[in-house]
């Protein structure tokens, strides 16, 4: 099975198309088809918040609030500023998940190599993936959101949580991610983004034009108001044997932070 069905609840990830997708970002049109789509097939159970996550999120969106506004011009305006992740391969086809949480984790404690398999046996990542919501990680005082509660179980104090998009992202949703990737930066943390990624949709750098649901870890931003961020893929340096368009794939790459939140339209991201 592969990485194609990572991040579910699950989807099939029918192969629609064979010519690789690009980076850019969709007109209005085809972004509206994108979401009518998603919209249409998904199987996400309704999500729910803890009354303790919807307070963390109000906080931190309180403090995040025209941060990358605040912080355009600081670093140089060709300059990435990063949290350093440190990118690992996932070590099979639908370790996407547990792979982008040692990532994640590594920005802030700049430790490589943790195991993914530990990874994947606390988030519960099963042959279809890793969930976005709907699975109970082997935490104490599990969520449903298995990526957040792994995180902030593994690093007490570091505050993530769950920010759900629309199938659509609207203009506000792209400037609270600008916002949330520019403050997570500045903390020297990084963010796990949960793409789905569609035929005729934007695609993340490499990506065949096929659905595909993936998780990636986001760890920098430009210093031109967050208009591109930096993202490590756990695809990057997977053999053929394991994903087949994995060769196309980098470790490191860099998106418009607005397509990336296209992407994610749908599911979202812990920051």
């Amino acid at each position: 099975m592969a990485c194609g069905i990572c991040g579910g609840i699950f989807a099939a990830a029918a192969i629609l198309g064979a010519s690789p997708a690009g980076a850019a970002d969709a007109g209005n049109g085809d972004r509206d088809a994108v979401g009518e789509y998603k919209a249409a097939t998904d199987t996400l159970p309704e999500q729910k918040l803890t009354a303790g996550q919807k307070e963390l999120l109000a906080e931190k969106a309180a403090d995040a609030k025209g941060a990358a506004a605040r912080s355009a011009g600081a670093y140089g305006t060709k300059a990435i500023k990063s949290s350093g992740a440190i990118q690992q391969s996932q070590i099979n086809s639908y370790y996407c998940g547990p792979a982008t949480l040692v990532i994640t984790q590594s920005a802030h404690d700049e430790v490589g190599g943790r195991s993914q398999t530990a990874a994947g046996n606390e988030l519960n990542t099963t042959t279809a993936g890793t969930a976005w919501y709907g699975i109970n990680a082997d935490v104490p005082n599990p969520t449903g959101y298995p990526i957040p509660d792994v995180l902030n179980n593994r690093m007490p104090g570091a505050g993530y949580a769950p920010r759900a998009l629309p199938y659509t992202p609207t203009a506000a949703n792209k400037t609270a991610f600008r916002d949330a990737i520019t403050h997570n930066t500045t903390g020297d943390y990084a963010i796990a983004g949960n793409a789905w990624e569609v035929v005729g949709g934007p695609h993340l750098v490499g990506h065949p034009n096929r659905e595909i649901f993936h998780w990636v870890s986001i760890d920098g931003h430009s210093d031109d108001g967050a208009k591109t961020v930096q993202y490590r893929d756990p695809v990057g340096g997977v053999p053929t044997s394991v994903i087949s368009w994995a060769a196309s794939v980098p470790r490191t790459a860099t998106i418009s932070s607005d397509t990336i939140t296209t992407i994610m339209g749908g599911r979202g991201y812990v920051w």
